[in-house]
């Protein structure tokens, strides 16, 4: 019987197959047990490398973001009602203590006040002519009371007139800067209208709000640094730390006092703080080094004498381009600085010096 052309080329694939095979059997052999009796490769603990951070005594300094604002910002109103007259101070000129603001019209005030010191002349004669004729026996003691009585009355009116007379000029409360006048030449003020603001930048206050974390460290007359957005440094002292924190954020409120010689810093400039809270010990770590553990907790891994891997949760308290200042950790100290991602705690390792 004579095969088909299919059959014969599917019966010559399949031998090919078969030959491959069996030759593999009999030349590979050899490589799969010389596989089979060679050695593992060598294992070890993994290696890391690590530097040395000694331990320092560190000035330990709160920084946080700030402000700054004038020690005083009263609005002047007036005492009095009248019309504007005159507006002596320039807005936002310095002033200084009892200079006129804003002025009334007199009107009729000088006239009271003429009027009640004629008065209070009228009692005196009276009262010395009581006094007289009381000596010669024509006024009892009770009629020279009386004549007193009339004279202290007048002398209290001339007092009067003559505060009167006196709040026609609204004056500064205090040395500082009109900062803004809110009433112009003709205007109509009545009793407890606003003639302008004044600001007392000299001392002057750089605010901030402390986060509750940092607050414990704040003490009332600790020294503080606040740098403005110029550079320039102002130096002072703490003199409020509130011990209620804001219902909404949680922070405590802080103020720093400090000099501003002719109130050359303005209210509102941005600045940072670095407040003082006393020496610590710290540690110099590159920031590479920081890594979380299982908890989320930052730190870094360091080496025990044994050549174990440790971990230490710290707190970063500045960055310098030298690396970290951070708290948490004691004495001199082996800090991983290459490979600390890849051991775990309590894993030995083999330690090289970094370079």
């Amino acid at each position: 019987m004579r095969l088909r052309p299919q059959y014969l080329f599917v019966a010559a694939v399949a031998g090919a197959v078969l030959l491959f095979f069996l030759v593999g059997t009999v030349f590979g052999g050899g490589d799969k047990e010389a596989e089979a009796k060679a050695p593992p490769p060598a294992s070890g603990p993994p290696s890391v490398q690590v530097a040395l951070a000694p331990e320092q005594i560190r000035q330990v300094q709160v920084v946080m973001r700030g402000r700054t604002e004038a020690a005083r910002s009263v609005v002047v109103r007036s005492e009095t009602a009248g019309v504007v007259a005159a507006t002596p101070a320039a807005e936002g000129a310095f002033v200084r203590k009892g200079q006129v603001l804003c002025r009334l019209t007199v009107d009729a005030r000088q006239a009271g006040l003429d009027q009640a010191r004629a008065m209070f002349t009228m009692r005196q004669l009276q009262r010395k002519a009581a006094a007289d004729l009381a000596q010669k026996g024509y006024r009892s003691p009770t009629q020279v009371l009386e004549a007193q009585a009339n004279l202290d009355a007048a002398q209290a009116q001339v007092r009067a007139a003559e505060i009167s007379l006196a709040q026609v000029s609204i004056t500064a409360p205090f040395a500082g800067v009109f900062d803004r006048r809110d009433a112009e030449v003709g205007s109509y003020l009545a009793p407890g209208q606003p003639c302008g603001t004044m600001i007392e930048l000299d001392p002057l206050l750089v605010v901030a709000d402390a986060p509750e974390t940092e607050a414990s460290k704040l003490r009332v007359g600790a020294p503080a640094q606040a740098t403005l957005i110029s550079g320039q440094v102002l130096s002072g002292r703490v003199r409020y730390v509130a011990r209620d924190s804001d219902p909404q954020t949680r922070t405590y409120h802080l103020e720093i006092a400090v000099r501003n010689p002719g109130n050359s810093v303005r209210s509102g400039l941005s600045a940072e703080l670095r407040v003082g809270a006393g020496a610590g010990a710290a540690h110099v770590v590159p920031v590479s080094s920081l890594v979380l553990d299982a908890r989320g907790r930052q730190g870094v891994r360091y080496i025990l004498s044994d050549n174990r891997v440790a971990f230490a949760p710290v707190t970063v308290l500045e960055e310098t381009p030298n690396g970290i200042w951070v708290s948490g950790l004691s004495g001199p100290v082996r800090v991983i600085t290459v490979g600390q991602s890849f051991v775990a705690d309590g894993q030995k390792v083999r330690v090289a010096q970094a370079p």
